[in-house]
């Protein structure tokens, strides 16, 4: 019992992504009866249905669930050693699956990852953008960008560059409303709160600057507006609809063109670390650790 070509695997992988048939054929770039026709050759070789048909969906069986995960680690394997016979040369090549939050994608990753393709013609780059925290082995990410302390796990993590969270508010909001002196003047404010699987994040922590090692204030903080994205929370802010609580790192171009001011100059928030977190593998491709050594660079720098 053996995998004819790889076309079957790609075609499972597909049928998984794609969510039918149909979408795995024309990916293929084959008709969807002969898609049809090649999967059911394959069950019938392994003896066991490895997907669910219906007129509405198509759906992994237990058995199509176990061969996915393999089907895409020997892909990845292969794709790997194709890579590093063309890396040998001194070119990087492949493709590089990114996953980072949405204001840090805009506001800082952009000009960097197109810096890095243009000195990289030959590395392909799948970016996906978006505040919810991704599964880098269930979805198939090579690099994640992910802020604050990392839980411990199977995965490996690389400290790219360290911030802390910041409150700021615009100009025009100071002018209208004043700013607070201390941290716990913050609950007489309009506060912008971001949300993170459906919790909202309403206390705010600072340490004085001179004791670090102190107990932080901690506030618990209201306001009318909260999103579950950065980006949007970074709008309000700049409209002057509230007070933020945001990584200096994601926001540094407004400061420095005065859009936002900083509050509370005297305390610090949160410590905000920036990770690149990959899955733990034998190895990792030199296209992405290419990448992660030029975001360190680049992220270092003032």
């Amino acid at each position: 019992m053996k995998i004819e070509n790889t076309d079957e695997l790609r075609l499972l992988i597909e049928c998984a992504h794609g969510g039918s048939l149909t979408a795995a054929s024309k990916v293929l770039q084959i008709t969807p009866a002969a898609a049809s026709a090649m999967l059911k050759k394959l069950e019938a070789r392994l003896g066991v249905r490895l997907i669910e048909r219906s007129t509405r969906a198509l759906q992994l069986t237990p058995a199509g669930e176990r061969l996915l995960d393999y089907a895409q680690r020997a892909l990845d394997l292969l794709d790997e050693g194709l890579a590093q016979v063309s890396e040998s040369t001194g070119q990087l090549t492949g493709r590089i699956r990114l996953s980072a939050s949405n204001d840090l994608t805009r506001r800082v990753l952009l000009p960097l990852l197109d810096e890095f393709l243009d000195l990289h013609a030959g590395v392909e780059l799948q970016l996906s953008v978006s505040d919810a925290v991704l599964d880098v082995v269930r979805d198939q990410v090579d690099v994640a960008l992910r802020y604050g302390e990392l839980a411990d796990s199977g995965l490996v993590a690389r400290q790219l560059t360290s911030v802390h969270r910041v409150a700021v508010a615009s100009p025009d909001f100071i002018a209208r409303h004043g700013r607070p002196a201390t941290p716990a003047e913050l609950v007489d404010f309009e506060c912008i709160t971001f949300k993170m699987r459906n919790r909202r994040e309403l206390q705010w922590r600072f340490w004085p600057v001179d004791a670090p090692q102190a107990a932080p204030v901690v506030v618990r903080v209201k306001g009318r507006r909260s999103v579950d994205d950065g980006e949007i929370t970074h709008r309000w802010a700049l409209e002057g609809r509230g007070i933020i609580y945001k990584s200096e790192l994601d926001i540094r171009d407004s400061l420095a063109s005065g859009a936002l001011v900083r509050l509370l100059p005297d305390y610090l928030g949160d410590p905000f670390p920036l990770h690149a977190v990959m899955p733990s593998q034998r190895f990792m491709p030199q296209r992405v650790r290419a990448l992660v050594d030029f975001l360190a660079a680049s992220l270092s720098r003032p």
